[in-house]
């Protein structure tokens, strides 16, 4: 079995067992915001944070003019929340200064250009990028997060040295369109429970027959019928 087709066996079992992705979370903005707060941290604490942010600040144009302090002090459930504070204030002037604090336009452009436009915003990476253009623009891309990176190596489907981006191009040419944003919902939810860091749950493990990490710790177990 060649990685696409691999890679397309992975993608259907996820669904079958996880589900579909469907809907959009929040306008660019907004979603853009969320996922630099989600960062190291748990789901909980990032919505929690994202709410009382944006309860008091919730444009482009409040958050450039708030002072830093309260930012931090109104997202400090989420961690690292200085840090964060200074990135999403200066974010906000970027786009405040540089797109007139609307950056909507990335619906309604063409994925790619998109994508490279909103990478153009100093500090804003490649998975923030991915994630407004899934989340908020509903478009088929596959953001690469910490469980999506290091479960699709383990899998076998993308190469031990490949870094982000390249992780990024293998999984959109082979995870089947329409498909992108379901296979990361369902990456993150099962390098959570089954494909963890640290001790996975090889006995619980659905995809262990075409998993590479698997087959080098001589463990095996019958496909599902």
């Amino acid at each position: 079995m060649n990685d696409k087709k691999r890679t397309a066996e992975i993608s259907k079992r996820l669904i079958e067992h996880y589900g579909t992705y469907n809907g959009k979370k929040g306008e660019p903005f907004g979603v853009l915001i969320n996922t630099i707060l989600s960062q190291n941290t748990t789901d909980r604490n990032s919505s929690v944070a994202f709410q009382r942010l944006f309860s008091v600040y919730d444009t482009p144009k409040k958050l450039a003019n708030a002072p830093e302090d309260k930012i931090a002090e109104l997202i400090k459930i989420g961690g690292l929340y200085t840090i964060k504070a200074r990135r999403i204030k200066e974010i906000s002037r970027l786009i405040l200064d540089d797109y007139g604090g609307d950056i909507d336009f990335v619906c309604t452009a063409n994925p790619e250009a998109a994508r490279k436009e909103l990478l153009s915003i100093e500090g804003v990476g490649p998975k923030t990028a991915d994630c407004v253009l899934l989340f908020a623009c509903g478009d088929d891309v596959i953001p690469v997060d910490t469980h999506v990176f290091r479960v699709t190596k383990r899998l076998g489907i993308v190469p031990e040295k490949a870094d982000h981006e390249e992780t990024h191009r293998i999984l959109m040419e082979n995870v089947p369109a329409g498909k992108r944003g379901s296979v990361h919902v369902d990456l993150i939810r099962f390098g959570r429970e089954i494909c963890r860091a640290q001790s996975p749950k090889h006995d619980e493990c659905f995809l262990i027959d075409v998993c590479d990490y698997a087959r080098k710790l001589g463990i095996r177990k019958k496909p599902p019928k």
